[in-house]
């Protein structure tokens, strides 16, 4: 593949469990580019995420976040994976929507909780027992922020490379 070093960093957004970090990582070796997951990027600097969220609340996290954010667009154009409610923060969504392309994984709430329930990640917001309520009620409050993106792409595909490559097939306009 060549690389696509020019035009602007792509930042994939969604639910928890929608598979920013996995699709991530197709996208950018699709584009050439490189990845950059923000907590990855978090828990580097400030250990679990779970333990930030207790050592300094949910506001706590959300700078820390934005820290991460601001650091990824920083570097040459990359694919960011972002946490799913890195759109809640104002100025985070402000920061993404003028030096990135967003790219919203829409993906539905049963997919998202039986994703929740495999994974050994517990995710602060929705507990060590999600139910599907739970995420109904965090999608609806969040969904309309995932849908300021400039794309919007429906998943599960049959595969994690075909989903990437829709995506791709979408930010070249094909």
């Amino acid at each position: 593949m060549p690389e696509e070093r020019a035009g602007p960093h792509v930042a994939l957004v969604g639910f928890m469990a929608a598979g920013k970090s996995t699709i991530g990582r197709f996208v950018a070796n699709e584009l050439g580019v490189p990845f950059v997951d923000t907590d990855e990027l978090i828990v580097a600097r400030h250990g679990p995420i779970p333990a930030l969220f207790e050592r300094s609340g949910e506001a706590g996290f959300r700078e820390a976040e934005l820290q991460a954010v601001l650091e990824a667009l920083e570097r040459p154009r990359c694919v960011i994976a972002l946490g799913g409610g890195a759109v809640t923060h104002p100025p985070t969504r402000a920061a993404l929507a003028e030096r990135a392309v967003r790219v919203y994984l829409d993906v539905p709430a049963e997919t998202i909780l039986a994703r929740l329930r495999r994974s050994p990640t517990v995710r602060p917001v929705v507990g060590r027992e999600p139910t599907l309520e739970r995420v109904r009620e965090l999608m609806a409050l969040r969904e309309p922020l995932y849908r300021e993106s400039e794309l919007v792409v429906r998943g599960p595909r049959r595969s994690k490379l075909a989903y990437a490559r829709a995506i791709v097939e979408r930010l070249r306009g094909t």
